[in-house]
């Protein structure tokens, strides 16, 4: 038996498909299987997938009507895998021909270890670098994605994941999949958190390792999921949600906590705020803003003023051309 499956979920990405599929078999560490999913493509992915049928290593396996969920699709992988460790190796993204060769030595060295994920290239859909996919990280520790570490999962919860979730990609990382089963597998009735729960979840479990070098590369195009919902105001109910799960598990320091109630402000007041958000909406925004923050008001009070700010700018730049050709 292998060691190693490798899962590739695809929907309608016959662009990157080549250079994702061909990126996995080229690994220098070569005892894996791969799991070609694809989820009822329109597009000529299914002729690209078959072409690799001939591939011992190679199975293949195709939804006749699309499941309408990323996480139903790793749940299947992960299923049909038949080796201790599990890659989801995304179908738009790409990989360094050492990625599986570092992470699975990180996970063979201790076997406390959920998963090991490592640092990721951003990249467009023309295939120009970005630079580094965590950037956002440096807000939460300007230092500790700087360098490899080994870290109890449950401190990882109290102080990083109850922010945000700190594993950007799904294709950096590298999971037992005993450890999957134990938490559940990835949450289907989530449509943006279920990556960010999942990597909480495993890492109650135990440790979390992170190896510092690029080996990994996450395409950022128009039509990934985050993009898509980058300004969605239902994403910040499953935000609240998540925010409130990791509280229910862990005990983060008053900084910590803090800090907390900063980012969750700045996602719900500029839509409390919002005239062009139903009621409803709103309402089940600040449930879930009183189900983490006891004191909403006071944290509302920054983001409030930035929020009025942007809106004065933005109405006097609509109108200063108009008072310049009056006066005229």
């Amino acid at each position: 038996m292998p060691k190693v499956s490798v899962v590739i979920p695809n929907y309608n990405h016959a662009r990157f498909l080549r250079k994702r599929i061909d990126s996995v078999l080229q690994q220098k560490f070569q005892d894996f299987e791969v799991i070609l999913l694809d989820d009822c493509s329109t597009d000529d992915s299914r002729s690209i997938l078959s072409s690799y049928a001939t591939d011992p290593r190679v199975r293949i396996e195709v939804n006749n009507a699309n499941s309408g969920s990323t996480f139903k699709q790793w749940n299947k992988g992960v299923r049909l895998a038949r080796c201790e460790y599990v890659w989801i190796a995304e179908s738009d993204d790409y990989a360094d021909e050492h990625l599986l060769e570092r992470l699975v030595a990180v996970l063979d060295a201790d076997p406390k270890i959920a998963y090991a994920y490592c640092k990721s290239w951003r990249v467009s859909a023309g295939g120009d670098l970005d630079g580094f996919a965590d950037n956002y990280l440096a807000d939460l520790d300007p230092h500790r994605w700087t360098a490899d570490y080994c870290a109890d999962g449950h401190e990882e919860c109290r102080n990083y994941f109850i922010r945000t979730n700190s594993v950007p990609n799904a294709s950096s990382v590298v999971f037992r999949k005993a450890t999957f089963e134990q938490v559940g597998g990835a949450d289907e009735t989530l449509r943006l958190c279920g990556d960010w729960k999942l990597w909480a979840a495993m890492a109650l479990t135990g440790k979390v390792a992170y190896v510092a070098e690029p080996l990994n590369v996450f395409r950022f195009h128009d039509a990934s999921v985050r993009n898509q919902s980058a300004h969605m105001s239902t994403d910040v109910v499953e935000y609240l949600a998540m925010f409130r799960w990791v509280l229910d598990r862990v005990t983060p320091p008053r900084n910590v906590l803090n800090s907390l109630y900063d980012v969750a402000s700045d996602m719900w007041v500029p839509i409390i705020m919002s005239t062009h958000v139903p009621i409803h909406l709103k309402r089940k925004i600040l449930r879930g803003v009183r189900a983490i923050d006891p004191h909403p008001i006071r944290s509302a009070i920054r983001p409030a003023l930035a929020t009025i700010r942007m809106k004065f700018l933005r109405h006097w730049h609509t109108l200063a051309p108009k008072t310049t050709s009056e006066t005229l």
